[in-house]
């Protein structure tokens, strides 16, 4: 056998094997579109991880947005309060001067005493009829209300002490004149501003206390819709949060249009905006 038959045996083996072995053309086709839909189901899996990826960075973006909003919101909030506060004690105090005008005006014997001898110690010595030479009784320390003559000055000495910012000295003091006057007209204020002498100084259960026994003595009262705003804001210090929304919402319902409502709906809407962070 010549060289050149050898080789032509072998060329012929070589494509019957290949042949043989070699998978069909629609195999091949098979695989050939398995790839393909391979690849597009990894191209479309890495189109959502990027769609996924620019939602995650809005979300994000829109979160710092309303963070940012609740800050300002905050801040202004407590703004409002410290005017709101303001304006409390601004007013209060111009309706006692008022209301220490008119007294005066029908008691003028009350504004100099008149000249009498010096009492002789004993029973038989008693004073003046009126308010002004009966001292109070003090349960606690006397010395809180020694310059009080009558409840009007016991009142203004308290009041003074918190608007100066001294809220333990007027704490102190509107208890003592709670004890003196419990049924005084000045009663009602006094445990008003008692309970605001311990919500400025974070004291929230007591400040609740104070503002509770407002609404439950004095349900009709013009400090009525104060007390019960504080008492929701007391709870939101204390981070009972469900109960003071109940509360707010009270303040809202029940004294819509007053500086009160309008304090209680912007908490209202400050602990909704905190609820979404």
């Amino acid at each position: 056998m010549t060289r050149s038959h050898v080789l032509s045996s072998l060329v012929l083996a070589s494509a019957l094997a290949a042949a043989l072995f070699a998978p069909p053309a629609s195999a091949q086709r098979a695989s050939l579109a398995e790839r393909v839909s391979a690849l597009e189901t990894q191209a479309a899996n890495n189109q959502g991880n990027i769609d996924l990826l620019n939602q995650l960075t809005a979300l994000r973006n829109e979160v710092q947005a309303l963070r940012g909003q609740i800050e300002e919101l905050q801040q202004q909030n407590d703004q409002l309060q410290t005017s709101a506060r303001n304006q409390y004690l601004d007013l209060d105090d111009r309706m006692n001067r008022l209301e220490g005008g008119s007294g005066a005006a029908s008691s003028p014997g009350a504004a100099a005493p008149a000249a009498a001898p010096k009492p002789v110690a004993g029973p038989a010595a008693r004073p003046a009829a009126g308010p002004v030479d009966s001292a109070p009784t003090v349960f606690g320390d006397a010395g809180l209300l020694a310059n009080a003559a009558d409840e009007r000055s016991a009142y203004e000495l308290a009041f003074s002490a918190m608007k100066e910012g001294r809220y333990a000295e007027s704490a102190n003091l509107f208890q003592a004149f709670l004890r003196a006057y419990p049924t005084g007209s000045y009663a009602p204020n006094a445990l008003y501003w008692l309970g605001e002498s311990y919500y400025v100084t974070s004291n929230y259960a007591l400040a609740m206390e104070q503002f509770q026994a407002v609404l439950q003595r004095y349900p009709t009262h013009d400090k009525s819709a104060g007390a019960l705003l504080k008492v929701g804001l007391s709870q939101y210090g204390l981070r009972d949060l469900p109960a003071a929304e109940a509360t707010l919402g009270r303040v809202v319902a029940q004294y819509p249009g007053t500086d009160a409502a309008r304090t209680a709906d912007d908490r209202l809407r400050s602990i909704q905006l905190n609820s979404l962070r």
